[in-house]
């Protein structure tokens, strides 16, 4: 497998620390944003194979990075995997409305996270 770039939008260090601990298991070069609207920035410049995504983040949140990136025209075919303490199923419902291709449940075990890195081929 080819070294895959990730984008994780998270603004909790610790959970940063945690995803990048999780995400070192595969061959993956691992860029972080702090909120969505950086998220956003990043998906634009960096063009990752995979994003993932927090929720409740300042500025914008990541229901609305993840419906902007999956509808601008350079970034929609990035899958975008939301990683969430929002644990309700109307959330869920929400996050694939707004384009996510999965959810991620916090806490999370490592091949929670690790199935979407493989999944990418």
């Amino acid at each position: 497998m080819s070294v895959k770039k990730i984008l994780v939008v998270e603004d909790d260090p610790l959970q940063q620390a945690r995803i990048r601990d999780v995400l070192k298991q595969v061959d993956a070069e691992v860029v972080m944003a702090d909120n969505g609207k950086q998220g956003f920035e990043k998906a634009i410049s960096y063009h990752p194979d995979l994003i993932f995504m927090d929720i409740v983040m300042p500025e914008v949140d990541g229901f609305a990075a993840c419906r902007q990136i999956t509808r601008h025209e350079a970034t929609r075919g990035i899958p975008v995997v939301i990683v969430s303490g929002k644990n309700q199923e109307a959330d869920h419902v929400w996050a694939k409305l707004q384009g996510a291709s999965a959810v991620v449940n916090k806490p999370y075990q490592d091949e929670d996270v690790l199935q979407h890195v493989r999944g990418l081929g």
